[in-house]
């Protein structure tokens, strides 16, 4: 892997992280036109700048959620737990986050190696959900406009998005998607919808930055320079996807996102079924 495509790569990832259209589909492509494969170091660094990303860009709440769950555990002692999450919304916030990324981390646990066998697969898998995470986008807009938020969430709503984020392992299922989708589903506001879905992916991104933490060496020591510019491509690319796709909700539905997804899966499945790809 040289420089260039190691920051176009990088730039993917970044985009395709948090824009509801799969990163994990995104990436077998584009590697797959580079001529390149990608190895899990690699990954590894290319997971660490989305993470820091949405770390960054969301700077501000978690630190209060922080403080708030650290204040939440002096309300267990004192037997106040349950007041201390209706006075203070960011204690809700941060148990909500919890509660939501179990799913996902048992997925992850019990069926790593089966998800595994799918990336390996041909490209029709990957671009066959890509489908579908354009038609889950496309019906649960037409959902009743939502009006829950940061002041009134619950865990249904959480644990409803959670797993989304769980059958978003699949290649193909935008995590990012799945979860805005299942928030709407559940009655939440667009914005906040899109916004718990990118604070909810830290966890998930995480857990998959520490599992790939042993090959950071072998990425160090094999392609330095392309890796450490791919890691600033997701960075400010990951940064720029959060920031438009929070503005773009607001104003305009998310069709345009469904339309991609089908446009591009339909092309892909078709050409790997002809082995055209």
């Amino acid at each position: 892997m040289d420089i260039i495509q190691g920051i176009i790569i990088g730039i993917v990832q970044g985009l395709t992280e948090f824009l509801p259209v799969s990163s994990s589909a995104h990436l077998v492509f584009i590697q797959n036109i580079l001529g390149v494969e990608s190895s899990l170091a690699f990954d590894t660094f290319l997971h660490l700048g989305s993470l820091l990303a949405v770390l960054w860009f969301f700077r501000g709440d978690i630190i209060k959620m922080i403080l708030s769950w650290i204040s939440s555990i002096q309300d267990i002692i004192q037997g106040r737990f349950r007041q201390g999450l209706i006075d203070d919304p960011y204690k809700r916030l941060a148990w909500y986050v919890i509660l939501a990324t179990i799913p996902v981390a048992i997925v992850g646990v019990l069926f790593d190696d089966a998800v595994e066998s799918l990336f390996a697969g041909a490209l029709y898998v990957p671009a066959f959900f890509l489908f579908v995470t354009g038609t889950i986008l496309y019906l649960s807009q037409r959902m009743t406009s939502g009006q829950i938020n940061l002041k009134n969430i619950g865990p249904k709503e959480s644990l409803f998005m959670g797993l989304g984020q769980a059958c978003a392992v699949l290649p193909g299922l935008s995590r990012s998607g799945t979860t805005i989708a299942a928030g709407l589903v559940m009655g939440l506001d667009k914005e906040f919808a899109a916004k718990f879905s990118f604070i909810l992916s830290i966890p998930a991104i995480l857990g998959a930055f520490v599992l790939q933490l042993k090959d950071i060496g072998g990425a160090m020591d094999a392609n330095f320079l392309p890796v450490i510019l791919g890691f600033i491509a997701a960075f400010v690319a990951g940064y720029a996807a959060i920031k438009w796709m929070l503005e773009l909700i607001q104003k305009r539905s998310l069709d345009i996102f469904a339309y991609y997804c089908w446009i591009v899966g339909i092309v892909v499945f078709m050409g790997s079924i002809a082995h055209i790809f």
